[in-house]
């Protein structure tokens, strides 16, 4: 089973970390990587840039709005994530309680990626999108 591991963090911790040195970043978080690729579970990893590059979409109306960040109001940004191949949720959770570079106000939400095996095989756009994972290797 895939679980997506979401790290988030408010305004005040991700300030926190601005006074810490890079390197220190780097080495933390490149650790933390290399032991679940020796464990054998990552499958991606990827840190997000600023949430003030960022842009929002908001369907609320028509037409949907389209704001630039930083996102006003947020009390949680998204800063990036894993998604590890393991047996359980469990053992998700067991992962994520290793994770570097954490304190308080700081998460990390894990939620389950559904398998394309989990939807109706018979309607069309999941035979499309199963013929584009098989062509691309993902399957």
């Amino acid at each position: 089973m895939k679980y997506m591991l979401i790290m988030r963090a408010t305004d005040e911790a991700l300030e926190s970390f601005q006074n810490v040195d890079f390197e220190q970043i780097m080495e933390a978080m490149g650790r933390f990587n290399d032991e679940m690729i020796s464990a054998g579970v990552l499958v991606a990893a990827e840190g997000l840039d600023d949430a003030a590059d960022g842009v929002v979409i908001d369907f609320s109306s028509q037409p949907p709005v389209v704001s630039d960040g930083p996102y006003g109001e947020t009390k949680e940004l998204f800063g990036g994530f894993w998604i590890l191949d393991v047996a359980s949720k469990e053992e998700a959770v067991e992962w994520a309680k290793r994770a570097p570079m954490t304190g308080p106000g700081q998460k990390t939400e894990i939620r389950r990626v559904t398998s394309i095996e989990e939807f109706p095989q018979d309607n069309e756009w999941i035979q499309k999108e199963r013929a584009w994972r098989e062509r691309t290797g993902q399957l």
